[in-house]
């Protein structure tokens, strides 16, 4: 379908009017989505990011709580009252060394070295934002009742920020939830979406000697690194299908001359269920405290984040499977399309261009191996997960390809497209509560005996400094690139 017709007849008054305001704030979601690929900045430290978009939600009389559950780049910004009460939420960090210029079909870095969306959070962000900018007045001007909060959730890369919401409350008094995500086409899924995860360092402690002179006076932590990772890799033979796990050194030592008495990598285990996960690290830590053994070493073992898998609610996917059938995808110009076809031929990936087609539910979902830290929302109450059209098909994430449409009109366009539906979706929610009502009945029928558990340590905190140091390596470099005109809606 056409982006044209996205005020069809048969729509609600109430989402007419959004689908306006988001027409003619079409370049303020421009605006929006540029400044945050610009800031670029990884987990834990979207200073900028969160900055800009607590702003413009308390401009448009949100109550923002900042600092969630201990985040300093996390928020929580809330309106209305009543029920029932509808939460949408998504990501907004960049990747480590993955500038890259916006339009350009080679690799083709901001700043050198830099961090870099190469994926979309920016664009998740545009559309959260607007999104809820156009329900809340839609809400306002029709009468509906009930209340909406917006959750911003940092550091998606590195798994963190949800499951510590979770944990500490936050979804409690949540119906039903929603979150956008960035994809090359509308389509939404239920059932098992995504895999479980749990993210640890593996710290070994040794002793340090002259590596030529006395060697033998050393006990060396990176002997016992590197025999973990021999452990593990005799592991996988072993694992069941669909776990599997990958690594990096994060400290290896200084120099070769001396042995190392600290070395550190950070493991991330992965399995189509929270049970499968936890199994793949408890035998993790068995592996590492044989490492540890055989170095006559120590190994301290810090869990970063801990998710379940993502899951989505039949009855909510549907929903937003009608919103985006009416809306229908955007209408793509021959510009934008050829530079979809350089870029496809450039990654190597099937040439087709960009989609004019919106896709059909997926339920079950065929579950994917790639996790995010929505995961334990889902399973807390029920939850759509929703990919909008702002990227180039067929394009690999977190590679310099992914990035290049991000701060085009493409990604402009499908911007403004998936705020509608998302507005649309929440719009629906407050005006016929029956459909929250059925969703938390087939949501109950989907977990069957299951319930959700934190799988975070008791008293875990979050990861605070994570990326600090590179971010403030690169952050004046990319200063000097930031979009001077600041999005407003009005």
């Amino acid at each position: 379908m056409a982006h044209e017709v996205m005020t069809q007849k048969s729509a609600r008054p109430e989402k007419t009017f959004a689908f306006d305001y988001l027409d003619k704030h079409a370049h303020q979601i421009a605006l929006l989505n540029d400044s945050v690929f610009y800031f670029g900045e990884l987990g834990m430290q979207e200073h900028e990011t969160a900055r800009l978009l607590c702003e413009l939600l308390e401009e448009n009389g949100f109550t923002i709580e900042r600092n969630l559950a201990g985040f300093p780049t996390g928020f929580c910004a809330s309106w209305g009252k009543g029920s029932p009460v509808v939460a949408i939420h998504t990501e907004y960090d960049a990747n480590p060394d993955n500038s890259q210029k916006a339009g350009v079909t080679e690799p083709a870095c901001i700043v050198e070295g830099a961090p870099g969306h190469c994926e979309g959070h920016n664009s998740n962000a545009a559309v959260m934002v607007a999104g809820a900018i156009a329900a809340k007045k839609a809400m306002e001007k029709y009468g509906l009742a009930g209340q909406l909060k917006v959750f911003g959730a940092p550091a998606e890369e590195q798994l963190v920020s949800r499951p510590y919401y979770v944990r500490d409350g936050y979804f409690d008094d949540v119906d039903v939830a929603l979150t956008p995500h960035i994809g090359g086409q509308f389509n939404v899924g239920y059932g098992l979406i995504q895999s479980s995860l749990i993210s640890a360092y593996f710290t070994f402690h040794g002793e340090s000697a002259h590596a030529g002179s006395a060697p033998w006076k050393g006990r060396d932590a990176l002997d016992a690194v590197i025999l973990m990772d021999v452990g593990m890799a005799e592991f996988r033979e072993h694992m069941m299908p669909q776990s599997m796990c990958q690594r990096v050194i994060t400290q290896g030592g200084d120099q070769p001359n001396v042995i190392p008495k600290r070395a550190q990598v950070w493991w991330y285990f992965r399995g189509p269920t929270a049970e499968a996960a936890m199994s793949v690290f408890e035998r993790a830590k068995k592996v590492a405290e044989g490492a540890a053994l055989m170095t006559n070493t120590s190994v301290e073992i810090d869990v970063q984040s801990a998710v379940w898998p993502v899951r989505g609610n039949r009855t909510l996917a549907e929903l937003v499977e009608r919103e985006y059938e009416q809306i229908g995808a955007p209408g793509w110009t021959e510009e934008e399309d050829k530079l979809a076809r350089t870029l496809q031929q450039r990654a190597g990936v099937k040439v087709e261009g960009l989609s004019r087609d919106t896709a059909r539910i997926k339920g079950p979902a065929t579950q994917k191996p790639a996790s995010n830290d929505a995961g334990d929302v889902s399973w807390k109450v029920p939850m759509a997960k929703f990919y909008f059209p702002a990227n180039i098909p067929n394009i690999s994430y977190h590679h310099w390809a992914a990035g290049v449409a991000l701060a085009t009109s493409i990604a402009h366009k499908g911007a403004v497209a998936g705020a509608k539906v998302l507005a649309a979706s929440l719009i629906e929610l407050f005006a016929d509560p029956a459909i929250v009502q059925e969703a938390k009945r087939t949501f109950a029928e989907e977990l069957g005996e299951s319930s959700w558990f934190s799988m975070l340590p008791k008293d875990q905190q979050p990861p605070v400094n994570l990326n600090r140091a590179t971010m403030e390596r690169y952050r004046e470099s990319m200063r000097t690139h930031y979009i001077k005109e600041r999005p407003r809606f009005l």
